[in-house]
Protein backbone atom coordinates (compact mmCIF):
# COMPACT_ATOMS: atom_id res chain seq x y z
CA UNK A 1 0.00 0.00 0.00
CA UNK A 2 1.32 3.37 -0.69
CA UNK A 3 2.77 5.22 2.07
CA UNK A 4 1.24 8.06 1.51
CA UNK A 5 -2.55 6.31 1.93
CA UNK A 6 -1.16 5.09 4.93
CA UNK A 7 -0.36 8.02 6.84
CA UNK A 8 -3.89 9.45 5.85
CA UNK A 9 -5.17 6.43 7.26
CA UNK A 10 -3.72 6.72 10.66
CA UNK A 11 -4.38 10.60 10.65
CA UNK A 12 -8.08 10.25 9.93
CA UNK A 13 -8.12 7.14 12.93
CA UNK A 14 -6.36 9.63 15.34
CA UNK A 15 -8.76 12.43 14.59
CA UNK A 16 -11.91 10.07 14.72
CA UNK A 17 -10.76 8.46 18.34
CA UNK A 18 -9.89 12.08 19.41
CA UNK A 19 -13.80 12.71 18.76
CA UNK A 20 -15.07 9.36 20.01
CA UNK A 21 -13.45 10.81 23.23
CA UNK A 22 -15.09 14.62 23.39
CA UNK A 23 -18.17 13.23 22.51
CA UNK A 24 -17.95 10.56 25.58
CA UNK A 25 -16.85 13.07 27.56
CA UNK A 26 -19.48 15.45 26.94
CA UNK A 27 -22.37 12.40 27.09
CA UNK A 28 -21.04 11.80 30.47
CA UNK A 29 -21.69 14.99 31.58
CA UNK A 30 -25.41 15.00 30.91
CA UNK A 31 -27.21 17.43 28.31
CA UNK A 32 -25.86 20.82 27.34
CA UNK A 33 -28.73 22.64 27.19
CA UNK A 34 -29.14 25.54 24.32
CA UNK A 35 -32.33 27.42 24.86
CA UNK A 36 -35.10 27.80 27.03
CA UNK A 37 -37.27 25.21 25.70
CA UNK A 38 -34.75 22.55 25.73
CA UNK A 39 -34.28 22.83 29.31
CA UNK A 40 -37.86 23.24 30.66
CA UNK A 41 -38.62 19.57 28.18
CA UNK A 42 -36.33 18.25 31.42
CA UNK A 43 -38.28 19.93 34.15
CA UNK A 44 -41.27 18.44 36.55
CA UNK A 45 -42.78 21.19 37.12
CA UNK A 46 -43.99 20.96 40.61
CA UNK A 47 -46.27 22.17 43.27
CA UNK A 48 -46.79 20.06 46.75
CA UNK A 49 -47.65 22.81 48.65
CA UNK A 50 -50.38 21.68 51.24
CA UNK A 51 -52.36 24.90 50.55
CA UNK A 52 -52.59 23.99 46.94
CA UNK A 53 -56.03 24.65 45.67
CA UNK A 54 -57.38 23.18 42.46
CA UNK A 55 -57.26 26.32 40.51
CA UNK A 56 -53.50 26.51 41.48
CA UNK A 57 -52.79 23.37 40.55
CA UNK A 58 -54.71 23.07 36.63
CA UNK A 59 -52.84 26.35 36.17
CA UNK A 60 -49.69 24.80 36.65
CA UNK A 61 -51.19 21.90 34.07
CA UNK A 62 -51.55 24.48 31.69
CA UNK A 63 -48.27 26.53 31.91
CA UNK A 64 -46.63 22.84 31.68
CA UNK A 65 -48.73 22.17 28.53
CA UNK A 66 -48.26 25.78 26.88
CA UNK A 67 -44.47 25.77 27.55
CA UNK A 68 -43.31 21.99 27.12
CA UNK A 69 -42.43 20.66 30.54
CA UNK A 70 -41.52 17.01 31.09
CA UNK A 71 -44.59 16.84 33.67
CA UNK A 72 -46.50 18.18 36.15
CA UNK A 73 -45.39 17.02 40.01
CA UNK A 74 -48.65 17.64 42.00
CA UNK A 75 -50.39 15.96 45.28
CA UNK A 76 -51.48 12.80 44.78
CA UNK A 77 -55.66 14.22 45.63
CA UNK A 78 -55.16 16.01 42.29
CA UNK A 79 -54.10 13.66 40.36
CA UNK A 80 -57.50 13.12 38.99
CA UNK A 81 -58.62 16.46 38.49
CA UNK A 82 -55.32 17.01 36.37
CA UNK A 83 -56.40 14.27 34.09
CA UNK A 84 -59.59 14.92 33.69
CA UNK A 85 -59.10 18.33 32.50
CA UNK A 86 -55.86 17.40 30.71
CA UNK A 87 -56.00 13.92 29.44
CA UNK A 88 -52.90 14.46 27.44
CA UNK A 89 -50.84 15.87 29.99
CA UNK A 90 -47.48 13.19 31.60
CA UNK A 91 -48.61 13.39 35.70
CA UNK A 92 -46.34 12.52 38.73
CA UNK A 93 -47.00 12.24 42.19
CA UNK A 94 -45.57 11.84 45.27
CA UNK A 95 -45.87 8.42 47.26
CA UNK A 96 -44.54 8.20 51.16
CA UNK A 97 -43.84 12.16 50.86
CA UNK A 98 -42.32 13.58 52.23
CA UNK A 99 -40.77 11.63 55.37
CA UNK A 100 -40.87 8.49 53.57
CA UNK A 101 -41.59 6.15 56.88
CA UNK A 102 -45.01 4.73 55.82
CA UNK A 103 -45.02 0.97 55.72
CA UNK A 104 -44.76 -0.29 52.41
CA UNK A 105 -48.33 -1.56 52.31
CA UNK A 106 -49.60 2.03 52.61
CA UNK A 107 -46.85 3.39 49.67
CA UNK A 108 -48.42 0.31 47.37
CA UNK A 109 -51.95 1.14 48.27
CA UNK A 110 -51.12 4.84 47.15
CA UNK A 111 -49.77 3.84 43.79
CA UNK A 112 -52.46 1.68 43.22
CA UNK A 113 -54.85 4.36 43.78
CA UNK A 114 -52.78 6.67 41.96
CA UNK A 115 -52.34 4.47 38.99
CA UNK A 116 -55.99 4.14 38.68
CA UNK A 117 -56.68 8.17 38.30
CA UNK A 118 -54.35 7.96 35.30
CA UNK A 119 -50.73 8.85 37.40
CA UNK A 120 -48.02 8.36 34.85
CA UNK A 121 -44.87 8.95 37.00
CA UNK A 122 -44.38 7.89 40.22
CA UNK A 123 -41.82 9.62 42.91
CA UNK A 124 -41.42 7.97 46.23
CA UNK A 125 -39.60 8.23 49.32
CA UNK A 126 -37.50 5.71 50.81
CA UNK A 127 -37.82 4.81 54.30
CA UNK A 128 -34.69 7.05 55.72
CA UNK A 129 -34.91 5.10 59.26
CA UNK A 130 -33.85 2.13 57.66
CA UNK A 131 -30.82 3.84 55.53
CA UNK A 132 -29.76 5.04 59.18
CA UNK A 133 -30.09 1.46 60.37
CA UNK A 134 -28.33 -0.25 57.92
CA UNK A 135 -31.17 -2.04 56.75
CA UNK A 136 -30.78 -1.39 52.64
CA UNK A 137 -31.95 -5.21 52.33
CA UNK A 138 -35.09 -3.63 53.23
CA UNK A 139 -34.77 -0.51 50.89
CA UNK A 140 -34.21 -2.15 48.07
CA UNK A 141 -36.68 -5.15 48.41
CA UNK A 142 -39.80 -1.85 48.96
CA UNK A 143 -38.21 -0.40 46.02
CA UNK A 144 -38.68 -3.18 43.97
CA UNK A 145 -42.28 -4.04 45.15
CA UNK A 146 -43.32 -0.40 44.26
CA UNK A 147 -41.46 -0.88 40.88
CA UNK A 148 -43.71 -3.97 40.39
CA UNK A 149 -46.54 -2.06 41.03
CA UNK A 150 -45.95 1.03 38.59
CA UNK A 151 -45.11 -1.53 35.51
CA UNK A 152 -43.93 -0.11 32.77
CA UNK A 153 -44.54 3.71 34.45
CA UNK A 154 -42.09 5.75 35.61
CA UNK A 155 -40.56 5.34 39.04
CA UNK A 156 -38.25 7.83 40.72
CA UNK A 157 -36.72 7.30 44.12
CA UNK A 158 -35.86 10.04 46.51
CA UNK A 159 -33.38 9.52 48.92
CA UNK A 160 -33.42 12.89 50.48
CA UNK A 161 -29.47 13.36 50.84
CA UNK A 162 -29.29 16.18 53.31
CA UNK A 163 -29.91 13.60 56.13
CA UNK A 164 -27.14 11.32 54.58
CA UNK A 165 -23.31 9.89 55.05
CA UNK A 166 -21.49 9.45 51.77
CA UNK A 167 -21.23 5.76 52.34
CA UNK A 168 -25.48 5.65 52.98
CA UNK A 169 -25.69 7.37 49.35
CA UNK A 170 -23.62 5.33 47.88
CA UNK A 171 -25.67 2.35 49.83
CA UNK A 172 -28.58 3.27 48.20
CA UNK A 173 -27.09 3.88 45.05
CA UNK A 174 -26.96 0.19 44.82
CA UNK A 175 -30.65 0.03 46.18
CA UNK A 176 -32.28 2.18 43.29
CA UNK A 177 -30.25 -0.04 40.76
CA UNK A 178 -31.15 -3.26 42.53
CA UNK A 179 -34.78 -2.34 42.95
CA UNK A 180 -34.62 -1.88 39.07
CA UNK A 181 -36.17 1.87 39.90
CA UNK A 182 -36.19 4.26 36.78
CA UNK A 183 -34.60 7.26 38.54
CA UNK A 184 -32.64 8.56 41.53
CA UNK A 185 -33.92 11.97 42.89
CA UNK A 186 -31.74 14.23 45.55
CA UNK A 187 -34.47 15.23 47.59
CA UNK A 188 -38.17 16.37 48.63
CA UNK A 189 -37.36 20.02 49.12
CA UNK A 190 -39.07 19.58 51.87
CA UNK A 191 -35.92 18.80 54.17
CA UNK A 192 -32.70 21.14 55.89
CA UNK A 193 -31.21 20.76 52.08
CA UNK A 194 -31.82 20.47 48.58
CA UNK A 195 -29.93 19.07 45.51
CA UNK A 196 -26.11 19.31 45.23
CA UNK A 197 -23.84 19.22 42.21
CA UNK A 198 -21.32 17.25 44.39
CA UNK A 199 -24.35 14.15 44.99
CA UNK A 200 -24.95 14.57 41.46
CA UNK A 201 -21.37 13.72 40.95
CA UNK A 202 -21.51 11.00 43.37
CA UNK A 203 -24.80 9.11 42.19
CA UNK A 204 -23.18 9.26 38.69
CA UNK A 205 -20.20 7.14 39.72
CA UNK A 206 -22.23 4.79 41.96
CA UNK A 207 -26.01 4.19 40.28
CA UNK A 208 -26.68 1.27 37.99
CA UNK A 209 -26.46 1.99 34.08
CA UNK A 210 -29.54 2.99 32.64
CA UNK A 211 -30.65 4.75 36.03
CA UNK A 212 -31.23 8.03 35.44
CA UNK A 213 -30.83 11.23 37.88
CA UNK A 214 -33.32 13.98 38.71
CA UNK A 215 -32.46 16.73 40.93
CA UNK A 216 -35.37 18.81 42.86
CA UNK A 217 -35.13 21.11 45.82
CA UNK A 218 -33.52 24.38 46.02
CA UNK A 219 -33.21 24.72 41.96
CA UNK A 220 -34.67 27.80 40.68
CA UNK A 221 -32.97 30.02 38.31
CA UNK A 222 -31.59 29.44 34.83
CA UNK A 223 -27.83 29.05 35.89
CA UNK A 224 -28.72 26.28 38.85
CA UNK A 225 -30.89 24.50 35.85
CA UNK A 226 -27.99 24.70 33.36
CA UNK A 227 -25.75 23.34 36.19
CA UNK A 228 -27.80 20.62 37.00
CA UNK A 229 -28.31 19.23 33.52
CA UNK A 230 -24.63 19.97 32.18
CA UNK A 231 -23.97 18.08 35.25
CA UNK A 232 -25.80 14.63 34.16
CA UNK A 233 -29.13 14.71 35.54
CA UNK A 234 -32.39 14.26 32.85
CA UNK A 235 -34.72 15.91 35.31
CA UNK A 236 -35.20 18.88 36.97
CA UNK A 237 -38.03 19.33 40.09
CA UNK A 238 -39.05 23.02 40.70
CA UNK A 239 -41.55 25.08 40.99
CA UNK A 240 -40.15 28.01 39.52
CA UNK A 241 -39.09 27.19 35.89
CA UNK A 242 -41.54 28.56 33.81
CA UNK A 243 -41.51 31.41 35.76
CA UNK A 244 -37.81 32.15 35.18
CA UNK A 245 -37.63 30.74 31.40
CA UNK A 246 -40.70 32.05 30.09
CA UNK A 247 -39.37 35.69 29.36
Amino acid sequence: MNIEIIKLEISYNCWYNSVVCVFMQYSRKGVIPTDNKEILGHVDHTLLAAYATSEDILKLCGEALEYGTASVCIPPAYVSLAKAHFPTLNVCTVIGFPLGYSSTSAKLSEIIDAKESGCDEFDMVINISWAKNGMFDKITDEISALKKAVGDKTLKVIVETCYLTEDEKIALCKCVTDGHADYIKTSTGFGTAGAALADVELFKKHIGRGIKIKASGGVRTRADMEAFLSAGCDRIGTSGAVAALSD
